[in-house]
Parts: C-alpha cells; sequence; structure tokens
C-alpha cells in the first residue's frame, strides 16, 4: 500500500514538472540565449535595460503572413530606440530562408529554437504545448513580462506596450 502511495505521490510530480502555469504579465521572463540569422548571439541577460519584443511564429501561420507587413511598420517605427524584435521559431533555417525570399519580416529571426517555444508556451492539463500564432511577448527592461497577446490584429497594442515602457523608462 505504501509502495503505491509513493508511485502516486511521483506521478502526480512528473505531471506538475511537465505543465506549465501560463506565463503572466509581471512575471519573469524565461531566459533563453542563441544565435539569430543576422549572425548575431541574442542572450536575454545581456539584453536587461532594453525592452525586447519576442513574437513567436510559423512559415504556415496565416495570421502571421498577413500580420508581418503592420509588424514591419511597427519595428520600423522603433528604428533607433531601446528596443530590440525577436522572431523566434521552431522551423528549420532552410526553411525560413525559403520564405523569408518572398515574406520579408525586419525582425531578428531565430530559427529551430523549439526550446524557445518550450519555456514561453502555454500547456493543457495534459501537458500539451498550447501556442498560437504569433505569439507577442513584451519584455521590460528588467526582465519581466509587460505585455502578452497571441492571434490577429495585436499589432496596434503591441506597439503601444513597447511606447508605454520606453516612455516609462524616459520618465526615470
Amino acid at each position: 500500500m505504501r509502495f503505491v502511495s509513493v508511485l502516486t505521490l511521483i506521478a502526480l510530480f512528473a505531471v506538475g514538472a511537465f505543465s506549465q502555469a501560463r506565463l503572466s504579465v509581471g512575471s519573469p521572463a524565461p531566459q533563453f540565449s542563441g544565435s539569430g540569422l543576422d549572425g548575431n548571439y541574442y542572450d536575454l541577460n545581456d539584453l536587461k535595460g532594453k525592452v525586447v519584443v519576442v513574437a513567436f511564429w510559423s512559415t504556415r501561420c496565416e495570421i502571421c503572413h498577413s500580420e508581418f507587413p503592420k509588424y514591419n511598420k511597427l519595428i520600423k517605427t522603433f528604428d533607433g530606440k531601446n528596443v530590440v524584435f525577436l522572431a523566434p521559431t521552431s522551423q528549420s533555417e532552410a526553411a525560413v530562408q525559403a520564405y523569408l525570399k518572398s515574406t520579408p519580416l525586419n525582425s531578428v529571426v531565430l530559427a529551430e529554437r523549439f526550446d524557445m517555444v518550450l519555456q514561453f508556451a502555454d500547456r493543457d492539463k495534459a501537458g500539451n504545448i498550447d501556442m498560437g500564432f504569433p505569439d507577442y511577448f513584451v519584455i521590460g527592461p528588467t526582465g519581466n513580462i509587460e505585455y502578452r497577446a497571441s492571434g490577429w490584429d495585436k499589432v496596434p497594442s503591441v506597439g503601444t506596450a513597447v511606447s508605454q515602457l520606453l516612455s516609462k523608462q524616459k520618465a526615470e
């Protein structure tokens, strides 16, 4: 009987380890690092003091395809400001490069980053990944998530979140 109880506890802890509470506004962003297609290395610790926009996407995402022109305009709006735009995807570099030839993205693309998807994605009760594309996270200068949204027509609210953080940073 005692053995069965121990096994039950182990199973409950294992399920808990694979499920993740939803990353919420105010919580620390998961640490990540890696190379972008631009050849530069990005580490969230090195980006402290900057506003970091992380936009998860996929070449198969119709919403992403239609949102990219608006997102590119937003990125240009903040050119020269204290903002870094990163676009991780779990897809291969070859697939991403081919896609970007016809659909440009002004953000730094991080290909083959399934590890980041796992870090940022919500999980259902069974531990399955639950992430819509595009999925936006705006990380403030202290490394906390300050804004989060996914799906259609979120580019304006991403821009608002970035502007507010930059204004707040300027006032301090």
